[in-house]
């Protein structure tokens, strides 16, 4: 039986309006709403989660292209994804420290004149990098479940990889390698090189580039040389450290298949920080839920 979805609305004081959703796994969802100028009633049987992925550039294209992403994920029905491109005053491309900051301003200003976050769960910051609003909206909304693409990417390598393996980052410009180490060790509470982080290779390129700034043929050549960079310290998960780079796993397991083999290209760990937040963040709201007290 297919994805079935019913949709009953009637504008009359006092008559239910009823929604359904089945599923493949038989769950069902039905929630009643009525008039308040009849006699109040509701049923409540499940709650949905609302994931914000938030661009904290002002790069529309940009969204777009993790919005594609996004639609190749297997997700319940029952979760519902919407994204957020900041305003013009933010910069178009995230390519170094300051721009991070004026992202930051300018978002977490847009924020808080407009009230949006209330409608949702959780949110999911999509810039690789140490972005200040992860913990500003922590602080600012701390109903909410929220991490960044950064952090996400992170908690998925360590979690996936054999004790033994090691993983490492592409991405664009010089400015990321030192910030997106030092990121990491952070993270992970150490200040010195954790064994099984094997670095950042850079491609030269910024998170625009990636949508239409440059030949598509340049792109995937830039990307292989770093990639196969990366490869030759011996990691088993590639980590793709730019929201920009949504969409182009394959290009990076080529090099992969190329240089060790069409088995070993295979079972290459190529993790999109915004596919490895979105589950996350299902995880930390299911988890919200149960461990804490609304």
């Amino acid at each position: 039986m297919g994805n079935f979805t019913q949709h009953e609305s009637l504008d009359l004081a006092g008559v239910v309006i009823l929604r359904i959703h089945l599923d493949f796994g038989n769950h069902l969802d039905i929630s009643r709403d009525y008039d308040t100028t009849a006699t109040m009633s509701t049923a409540f049987v499940r709650r949905t989660t609302k994931i914000l992925i938030l661009n904290p550039n002002s790069s529309a294209s940009m969204t777009h292209g993790v919005e594609e992403a996004i639609r190749g994920i297997n997700l319940p029905l029952s979760t519902e994804i919407y994204t957020y491109t900041a305003p013009p005053a933010s910069p178009a491309s995230i390519n170094d420290g300051d721009d991070v900051q004026q992202s930051a301003d300018v978002v977490l200003r847009n924020l808080q004149e407009t009230g949006i976050l209330k409608e949702y769960d959780a949110v999911l910051v999509a810039c690789y990098s140490v972005h200040p609003l992860v913990h500003l909206i922590q602080e600012n909304w701390p109903h909410l479940a929220v991490t960044g693409i950064f952090e996400a990417s992170i908690v998925t390598s360590l979690s996936l990889l054999p004790y033994q393996d090691n993983w490492g980052i592409v991405t664009t410009g010089k400015f990321w390698e030192k910030h997106l180490s030092d990121g990491v060790h952070h993270f992970v509470g150490s200040e010195n090189s954790n064994s099984r982080f094997a670095g950042v290779e850079t491609t030269g390129l910024n998170a625009g580039d990636f949508h239409g700034g440059v030949d598509p043929v340049v792109v995937r050549q830039k990307l292989c040389e770093a990639t196969k960079r990366l490869l030759d310290r011996g990691v088993q998960a590639v980590v793709m450290g730019c929201a920009g780079m949504a969409g182009l796993e394959d290009i990076i397991r080529s090099v992969a298949t190329e240089g060790r083999g069409e088995e070993a290209g295979k079972k290459l760990l190529v993790i999109d920080g915004v596919k490895a937040g979105v589950g996350l963040l299902e995880q930390m709201v299911r988890n919200k839920r149960m461990f804490q007290r609304s």
